[in-house]
Formats: C-alpha cells, sequence, structure tokens
C-alpha cells in the first residue's frame, strides 16, 4: 500500500486530494485503433448472427431478399456510425449519445438518455448477453436435458462479476481481453465462412436457385426484417462510448467505423450465404441455433468447436458491452446527473471503477427475473428514438455550431437519411403491432424527470446531506478521486 494512496489519505480535506493530482489525473489513453477495431467487431458481432439470423428470414420469406436486407443493414450501420464519427472528433468526449445531445439540446434530452440507458436498456442487454454465454457453456454438461435454471443464472452472474473486475481493474487489461476474444470468434467466423464457400464450390447451390421467387410484398415484413437485423448491428456506435481513451481520436475513430463495420457486413453476408449452402430456407426457420445445426452437418465429429467459440463469441461481446456502458455512467456522473462518487477515477488504476461496479450490480439484478427479453424488444424502439434525437442535433449542431472545428464532416444527405430511417424504426412495430407495453415504456422514460428535477436541477438539501457522507464512504472504500478538470 503506498502512502499516497490510503484511506488516511483520501479522508483529508480538499488540499490532500489535489496532491495527488498527478497520480490520478484523467482516463488513461490505452485504446489504438486495433483495439478500437477490436470493439467495434467484438461488440457488434454476439450471439445473435450464430443463433437467429432466422428473424430477417421469417419476415422476408426468400434467399434473395433475406441476403439483400443484411447488406442494407451494413450500409445503415456504417452511415449512422459515420455521423457520429462527426460527432465524435467535434466533441471529443466519451459517453456516446450522451455528450452529443447535451451540447445539441441541453441536459433534459442527455439526462433522459442516460436514465433509460443506465436503468435499462444497456444492463439488461449485458444480462441477456452473459445469460446467452451461461447456457452455451451449461449445455455441454448436460446433455439431452434443460440445465437447470439456477446454474445457469449463478453462471451468468459470475461472468458479470468476471467481466466487470476485469474491466475495473485495468483500461489496458480490458482492451486486452477485447481483442482476445474477438479473434476468438473472428476464427469460428472464417471456419463458417471456408467451409461454406468450399461447399458452394463444390455445387451445392440448390437454396441460391429461383432465390427472389414466391417474394411476399408485405411492407410491414421487410420492416420487420430490417428492425430485427439492424439489431444484430447493434453496437456499431461503441467507440464513441471511449473516445477520451482512444489514442489519436481524430485519425483512429474514422478508420476503426470505415474498417469494421463493412468488415461486419462482409462477415454476415457471407456467413448467411454459408448457412444456405446445408440448409434450406425451412430447416433454417427450424433450426434453434443456426450455427450449431450448421457445425453439426459440416463440421462432425469436430463440431464442438461451433459452441465453444459461440461461447467465445458472447462473452466478448459482454465484455465489449462492459467497457463502453461504463464510460457513459462516468461522464453522466462527471455532469452532476448521477451520484458524484460515479464519476471518480481509481487512484491506483486510472479506470472509471466506481460507474464499471455500479453497471455490474444492475446488470446482475436483471439476471434474477424469469425473461427480460420482452422487456428489451419494447425498449429497443427507445434505442433508435435516441439514436433518430441525436443524428438530428448534429444536424442542429451544424446551424447553431458553425464555427466549431470538425476534423471529419460527412455530407448532409446522410445525417437527413438516417434520421429518415430512424423514424420509420421508432414508428413501425408500434404501427404494426400496437401495444400497451410501448405507453408504459414512453412513461418509464418520462418518468426519469421526477428524478432530473428533484436531485439535479433544484438540488434539495436534503438530497445534498444524504448523498455527502455516501460519496465520502465510496471514495474511501474504493480509493477513487475526482478527475484531473474537476479538481477545485
Amino acid at each position: 500500500m503506498g502512502e499516497e494512496t490510503s484511506p488516511r489519505k483520501l479522508k483529508e480535506d480538499e488540499h490532500s486530494i489535489q496532491s495527488m493530482e498527478p497520480k490520478a489525473t484523467d482516463l488513461q489513453k490505452e485504446v489504438g485503433l486495433f483495439s478500437g477495431i477490436c470493439i467495434i467487431v467484438g461488440t457488434i458481432i454476439g450471439s445473435g448472427i450464430f443463433i437467429s439470423p432466422k428473424s430477417v428470414l421469417s419476415n422476408t420469406g426468400t434467399v434473395g431478399p433475406c441476403l439483400i436486407i443484411w447488406a442494407a443493414c451494413g450500409i445503415l450501420a456504417t452511415l449512422g456510425a459515420l455521423c457520429f464519427a462527426e460527432l465524435g472528433t467535434m466533441i471529443t468526449k466519451s459517453g456516446g449519445e450522451y455528450p452529443y445531445l447535451m451540447e445539441a439540446f441541453g441536459p433534459i434530452p442527455a439526462y433522459l438518455f442516460s436514465w433509460v440507458s443506465m436503468m435499462v436498456t444497456k444492463p439488461s442487454s449485458f444480462a441477456i448477453i452473459c445469460l446467452s454465454f451461461s447456457e452455451y457453456v451449461c449445455a455441454a454438461f448436460y446433455s439431452g436435458c434443460e440445465p437447470p435454471e439456477v446454474v445457469i443464472k449463478c453462471l451468468a452472474a459470475a461472468a458479470i462479476l468476471l467481466i466487470t473486475t476485469v474491466n475495473a481493474l485495468s483500461v489496458r487489461l480490458g482492451s486486452y481481453v477485447q481483442n482476445f476474444f474477438t479473434a476468438a470468434k473472428m476464427v469460428i467466423v472464417a471456419i463458417i465462412i471456408i467451409s461454406g464457400l468450399v461447399l458452394l464450390a463444390q455445387g451445392n447451390t440448390k437454396n441460391f436457385e429461383n432465390s427472389f421467387a414466391g417474394t411476399p410484398a408485405s411492407v410491414g415484413g421487410i420492416s420487420l426484417a430490417f428492425y430485427n437485423g439492424l439489431w444484430a448491428y447493434d453496437g456499431w456506435n461503441q467507440l464513441n462510448y471511449i473516445t477520451e481513451e482512444l489514442r489519436n481520436p481524430y485519425r483512429n475513430l474514422p478508420l476503426a467505423i470505415i474498417i469494421g463495420i463493412p468488415l461486419v457486413t462482409v462477415c454476415y453476408i457471407l456467413m448467411n450465404v454459408s448457412y444456405f449452402t446445408v440448409m434450406t430456407p425451412t430447416e433454417l426457420l427450424q433450426s434453434q441455433a443456426v450455427a450449431v445445426t450448421f457445425g453439426d452437418r459440416v463440421l462432425y465429429p469436430a463440431s464442438w468447436i461451433v459452441p465453444l467459440f459461440v461461447a467465445f463469441s458472447t462473452i466478448g461481446a459482454a465484455n465489449g458491452s462492459c467497457f463502453t456502458a461504463g464510460r457513459l455512467i462516468y461522464v453522466a456522473g462527471r455532469e452532476g446527473h448521477m451520484l458524484k462518487v460515479l464519476s471518480y477515477i481509481s487512484v491506483r488504476r486510472l479506470t472509471p471503477a466506481p460507474a464499471i461496479i455500479f453497471y455490474g450490480i444492475i446488470a446482475t439484478i436483471y439476471i434474477i427475473p424469469g425473461d427480460i427479453n420482452s422487456l428489451v424488444n419494447y425498449f429497443s424502439f427507445a434505442t433508435w428514438l435516441f439514436y433518430g434525437m441525436t443524428i438530428v442535433g448534429l444536424v442542429v449542431m451544424r446551424f447553431t455550431k458553425k464555427n466549431q472545428e470538425r476534423p471529419i464532416k460527412v455530407p448532409i444527405f446522410i445525417p437527413i437519411l438516417v434520421t429518415l430511417v430512424s423514424v420509420f424504426l421508432v414508428l413501425a412495430p408500434i404501427i404494426s403491432n400496437p401495444a400497451w407495453e410501448y405507453l408504459y415504456c414512453v412513461l418509464f422514460i418520462l418518468s426519469g424527470l421526477i428524478f432530473y428535477f428533484l436531485f439535479v436541477y433544484y438540488k434539495f438539501g436534503w438530497a445534498q446531506k444524504i448523498s455527502k457522507p455516501v460519496t465520502m464512504y465510496l471514495q474511501m472504500l474504493m480509493e477513487v478521486v475526482p478527475p484531473e478538470k474537476h479538481l477545485e
């Protein structure tokens, strides 16, 4: 224990904390171009492409439109990410949409985004990814029967604990873990693609004949196919959550986007082609886990490789989610929109440890209910609501902040196109399948205003009396201090 970081020292007055300034200045810039690409690829490619590409096929009906939807979703994700690249190089703050909404529209939309993201969308998504990982691992030990639910949940909680610990300990360690699991998932992606191309070259083209015949003309079906496809691409904006830890962000942020997302798009299209070389559309729709079915037919007796690497893929996606979402909580805390201690940085590790630990705790709570998929489905339209608002903010700032430096400037038609698609994606599920749950979701989003006015805007004295001793105790317990620029 170094004297300068002992709990006793942290207890001392403001002067003493300022003396630590050189030790705990700010977040470290540990993420380079390769790690940035790995975060994008590793977070986007989770369990979805291995388990359920049938959701796109079920809404398009035939092979040709299915492959077109996968390509179109990749193009849209790239265009959205390029808009975020302009925002990220113009406003070089971590936290994804949060600082951009703050700059464009002020604190209320930014607060509502952080409220929904931190309390529902991000931790519940983290929990589901870890539950998927747990199910794959448990299946290996319970062959022929369903694993007990308590075992699945305990293993998922252990995965959350491990990932949270790794990311709280070190930025470099978190990015190394991300690089490893991204490499592992690219191995299985390469195995599936190469196997499929070999089979295609051998003449297995039957399922591609008349690939547009019988395509349903339903606009609703096409919109739902887009919705499901874009869900598989979700994570295209993850690098904007760690802009402050990115080395040379003006160069590496756009480069990582331009390399990473098209790479994912090519992989998704070729993996779907591979699936169709061994499965008819009907067989694919009947498969519970498409990649496992593919492995059983093509890689036997080495088919065990697929579930092993799918487990690697899911844990990698979970690590990427934790790595980036912790920064959103950190930035919200720094702006005074959350408990102050959530904006503090570990004296020893230079990581936003309190924010990451808070995120892990919320995610663990979401493991307890039986089924949280429906909750995330209803909140997914809120995700596109905030994407759309953020990109509208980009257009607004073209007029309100004309003189602000923009190292990257995308043509204006790109943010307008992405905004129109966002509006469509927000309204399509509500119009095609109206449900009370969407109203409950909107009410939950607006309920954040109660907390905003009570604890942020008016800052009632009784709330401050509660939060100050809590902050001091947690600061001593975790050995954390405010980042440099927020030390008075």
